[in-house]
């Protein structure tokens, strides 16, 4: 199955790739690298959802592929769900890793441990012809006081999935992907694929 992942974000694409290929899909993947007179599309719904979708419709009308997109970030409990769908810009529209990062911890500085409670959001949008489907995956957490790890990017550093003592950032990538938001999207995408070839066959199949 060829598909085209709707963003120009190379570490999301890595992790992604790496993630297809650890629970097996067949994906030949293509990226927006592949078709360099489309540019990233602007990020401007108010849901996770509704970016995805935007995203994956306007590059499979314009490639003719099947196209896959996503939106996910961060949801923080005391921040009322902050920063949530502004996560890549928290800190400002040219804001990097590390300026989101510092504004979140600088926001949280007060907040106790046991108020700390966050959740990592993924929607994954396919759009294939007229069929646009979603999927979704979460994974629920805290925030730390201090980044710890080198590995990942975005909040890994400060995020503690539930049930663990290290960050996203110190686990590696094969730990990360088997628990994270992103991995259980894709699982879930790989289970309607696996489900819809048993009974058409023609998935996505644009050979």
């Amino acid at each position: 199955m060829e598909i085209v992942l709707a963003t120009k974000n190379r570490k999301k694409i890595e992790e992604i790739k790496k993630i297809c290929d650890t629970i097996g899909t067949d994906f030949k993947i293509y990226t927006l690298d592949d078709f360099p007179q489309y540019q990233d599309i602007e990020e401007d719904g108010d849901t996770f959802e509704a970016n995805a979708v935007k995203k994956a419709v306007y590059i499979s009308k314009r490639t003719g592929m099947t196209a896959l997109a996503d939106d996910s970030g961060l949801e923080v409990d005391a921040l009322n769900g902050a920063p949530g769908v502004f996560s890549a810009r928290y800190a400002g529209e040219s804001a990097d890793d590390r300026a989101n990062l510092e504004k979140l911890l600088r926001e949280m500085k007060n907040i106790p441990p046991e108020k700390r409670r966050a959740r990592f959001v993924c929607c994954i949008a396919m759009a294939s012809g007229d069929e646009v489907r979603t999927f979704h995956g979460y994974v629920e957490g805290v925030i730390g006081t201090e980044p710890r790890g080198e590995n990942g990017f975005g909040y890994d550093p400060v995020f503690y999935p539930e049930g663990h003592d290290r960050t996203f950032a110190e686990m590696s990538d094969s730990e990360k992907n088997a628990l994270s938001h992103r991995g259980a999207a894709l699982r879930e995408l790989q289970k309607y694929l696996l489900e819809k070839t048993d009974t058409s066959g023609d998935i996505g199949d644009n050979s």
